[in-house]
């Protein structure tokens, strides 16, 4: 276990950081106020819509297929991911103070990366789905299987938690001492890093390499899916077939693109000295926008769903 705390180290004391303050987004009061209002709507939104696709999923026997079984998943993964980062940025959007102690900061990593981890691997998962239903509708039934699905999310939480375990450790066992103000809006790895007050290289070289089983790998099974599903869709005959073909797609591919692409240009890169602006933004896409609108781009649109809807409603 790494520990942080008060040690004496050489021949003076050493003071371990106890806790960071986060710059957050904003300096400005009213921008704060108006950043508050924003972000709740947004994690009320997310909450509200990842609870009623799990609810409606788990209600309505006409919904449990493979795909909404793995979009059960990811709804749960994103109610997950987003109230381990929002509900702190809200209370730091009202508050001076703004600061998270060692052991929230870790909490919060762990979380964050468990989530965020096993979410690369579900949107993997589902495009495999969709590549039996398009390219072998036949096999369909006895390929995704209620057994085989179950396998395939244990398979994508374990992958989380693998990579969740390696790059919290090589994060959090570094010594942090003297800096604690993190320019973030949250304790992510990246950010964390650069407070390090020890060499950084082999945490860095761990988080990439980790970056690269859990979004490049994933992305590579995508594209294959969709190599595959783009060449079956071509040679159909009928223009009906096609589109619902890329209507069964175009809401799986929409979200990949904003979950990995900004994912990617986070954790696949140099890891520089300071964190941007830019950085604080395009992490905005993978830890809260996402969450939000994986339950409109896949589901609240579906006219499967809107009568899942309807039922629940008692019309």
């Amino acid at each position: 276990m790494c520990k942080q705390g008060q040690t004496s180290m050489g021949e003076g004391n050493q003071t371990f950081v106890l806790e960071f303050t986060l710059l957050g987004l904003s300096q400005d009061p009213k921008i704060q106020i108006l950043l508050f209002c924003v972000f709740l709507i947004i994690y009320l939104l997310s909450v509200f819509g990842n609870l009623l696709i799990i609810i409606l999923i788990q209600t309505d026997p006409q919904l449990h297929t493979p795909m909404y079984f793995f979009l059960k998943n990811l709804s749960f993964v994103d109610l997950c991911f987003s109230t381990s980062i929002v509900p702190q940025m809200l209370v730091h959007f009202l508050v001076k103070k703004k600061t998270i102690s060692f052991a929230g900061c870790s909490l919060q990593i762990v979380v964050f990366l468990l989530a965020g981890c096993t979410e690369c691997a579900l949107l993997a998962m589902m495009s495999y789905d969709r590549y039996v239903a398009v390219c072998r509708p036949l096999h369909y039934s006895t390929l995704m299987t209620h057994r085989v699905c179950v396998q395939l999310a244990i398979v994508s939480w374990i992958s989380g938690a693998f990579v969740c375990s390696v790059d919290s450790a090589f994060t959090l066992c570094l010594p942090y001492q003297g800096q604690n103000i993190i320019n973030h809006y949250f304790c992510e790895p990246p950010a964390l890093l650069k407070l390090a007050s020890a060499d950084t290289y082999n945490a860095e070289m761990a988080l990439f390499s980790m970056g690269v089983i859990v979004l490049l790998a994933p992305v590579s099974l995508i594209l294959v899916s969709y190599w595959h599903i783009i060449s079956t869709v071509i040679r159909m005959q009928s223009g009906e077939g096609r589109l619902k073909a890329f209507s069964t797609c175009s809401s799986h591919l929409t979200v990949v693109v904003l979950y990995y692409g900004s994912g990617i240009f986070a954790y696949m890169r140099p890891n520089s000295k300071t964190m941007s602006e830019r950085d604080k933004v395009i992490s905005l896409f993978y830890s809260v926008m996402t969450s939000m609108l994986n339950p409109i781009i896949y589901s609240l649109r579906n006219k499967d769903v809107k009568g899942a809807l309807r039922k629940l409603a008692g019309r």
